[in-house]
């Protein structure tokens, strides 16, 4: 197994980018742009490794090198982008790297572009990237590809030798074991399991018994052999379960008007554990809104887009307003959830607003809206 921090640490020691790697500070894949260019730099450096992985390492500061990382992205259709929009798409993977001197809520994310050996193209306009534009990278820059391009083998010698190095080991097993307990306080009780004698998971929430049911919040799941987390959860709410071969994890949040907020099922996640030294992930989508009565949704959303027009236009908010701005990320994911498409949209206007409140409990729901909203989507 490949304990994918020290293969970042192996990548970020070839200072430049180059055709086998790239990094980033951050991607964007609610916009058309964001979207776009991460579909170019997928196809350049697939189009540029046709017979070894390449990769994108996601939170790092450019000019210094320096690892600053991103919030914790847990969009499992990420490959269904990838195949919507990509002629001979690569498989690729997302996953989130912990790292001690980054904050609990920070990863960084290492993208994993596997070979195909075919030539990738876009298989649909994709912002200003018309059909069938394809890309190769030259150095550190991700280039269209000429009519009569072809496929080369050019790096496999020296990313095997990266990945080779990048090996894990007992060491790294056990020094990430107490990493992980070290970094979460008591209350949270840390703890690992093995499975199939070659899997070490550990875990750690804060626990509470809502209506005779166990339940976790502020959960923390990693894979310790990979270094990889594999969930976090700020404020909803989760049941854990396992057995001998399998870890599940069910999420709940959650929803409602004010005072009249009830737990729904979000999502369920399956962790299998094979016998050949492999596991593999399954997400099942759970999630059935509530319905409410339409005339109070649209007085919820008229109300909410009066408020985010005022914050634009930089209006004084009254005391009830202001207040109001604290439910802004819940109703909002209520109006979205009732039809009003756009809710979701509004909501991105007042981001920084929202970042800069005082309360820094409405920016962790408005990133949990997003996050529930981009769910529904793909659900």
């Amino acid at each position: 197994m490949i304990n994918k921090r020290l293969l970042i640490k192996n990548l970020l020691s070839h200072n430049d980018e180059n055709s086998f790697y790239d990094k980033k500070q951050e991607i964007s894949l609610s916009s058309k742009d964001g979207k776009a260019k991460f579909l170019k730099h997928i196809c350049a450096l697939s189009n540029s490794n046709p017979a070894n992985n390449s990769y994108i390492v996601i939170g790092i500061e450019d000019e210094e090198n320096k690892i600053i990382g991103v919030d914790f992205f847990d969009d499992s259709k990420i490959q269904n982008l990838v195949n919507a929009y990509l002629k001979n798409p690569p498989k690729i993977e997302y996953e989130n790297v912990p790292f001690p001197r980054l904050p609990r809520h920070k990863v960084v994310g290492l993208v994993t572009i596997h070979p195909n050996n075919k030539i990738t193209s876009l298989l649909k306009n994709a912002w200003k990237y018309k059909k069938g534009a394809a890309f190769y990278r030259r150095g550190s820059n991700s280039m269209p590809a000429s009519i009569n391009f072809e496929l080369r083998n050019t790096n496999k010698e020296i990313v095997s030798a990266i990945e080779k190095n990048a090996r894990n080991n007992i060491e790294l097993t056990l020094d990430g074991v107490f990493d992980f307990i070290n970094n979460h306080k008591p209350e949270y009780n840390p703890q690992y399991k093995v499975f199939n004698e070659q899997f070490v998971l550990c875990w750690a929430g804060e626990k509470k018994v809502l209506n005779d049911e166990e339940f976790f919040s502020r959960v923390d799941i990693e894979l310790i052999n990979e270094q990889v987390k594999l969930f976090f959860s700020s404020l909803d709410e989760v049941q854990i379960s396992y057995n001998n071969r399998s870890f599940i994890i069910t999420e709940y949040i959650f929803l409602g008007l004010e005072k009249q907020e009830k737990l729904y099922p979000l999502e369920k996640t399956i962790i299998n554990f094979k016998e050949n030294g492999q596991h593999d992930i399954i997400n099942e989508f759970l999630f059935i809104p509530p319905k409410f009565n339409n005339e109070i949704i649209q007085h919820i959303n008229n109300s909410c887009n009066s408020i985010i027009k005022k914050i634009e236009n930089k209006i004084p908010l009254s005391v009830i307003e202001h207040e109001d701005v604290l439910r802004l990320p819940t109703n909002c994911l209520i109006c979205f959830l009732h039809g009003f498409l756009d809710a979701a949209e509004q909501l991105k206007k007042v981001k920084n607003h929202i970042r800069n409140l005082e309360n820094k409990t409405t920016y962790i729901k408005y990133k949990e809206a997003l996050r529930v909203i981009r769910k529904v989507k793909y659900g």
